[in-house]
């Protein structure tokens, strides 16, 4: 069963972590990565550029219609998320209690219930 972890931020959360500690969180976040691929467990990971970047995307008249986003006014937004393939909800809760800085903040973990792209 598929499963999507997702990880959440802001970029004043961003911005109080000191510079010399980023090296080491990539190099932790890079081994979870690689470790979870070589199970084939992670299917893929992908970070989120800061809010400030998001686009609403609407159809009207047929065009598309571009605005600034986010969409929610929020303190936080979405800042990562994991596509996961495990054998069983349990074995999602461990890969993601086992996410760098998990222990500082929740992981949000969603099952995957339609799949119709991966037929396409």
């Amino acid at each position: 069963m598929k499963y999507v972890a997702m990880i959440y931020g802001n970029q004043a959360k961003w911005d109080s972590f000191p510079a010399e500690a980023w090296p080491e969180a990539i190099a932790r976040q890079e081994a979870f990565n690689r470790k979870y691929q070589e199970t084939g467990e992670l299917i893929g990971a992908y970070g989120l550029a800061d809010a400030a970047a998001a686009q609403l995307v609407r159809r009207e008249g047929g065009a598309p219609a571009v605005t600034d986003g986010p969409y929610l006014e929020t303190k936080e937004y979405l800042a990562s998320f994991y596509l996961l393939d495990c054998e069983s909800l349990e074995r999602a809760q461990q890969i993601a209690a086992d996410m760098p800085f998990a222990d500082v903040d929740p992981v949000e973990l969603w099952p995957v219930l339609h799949e119709s792209a991966a037929d396409v």
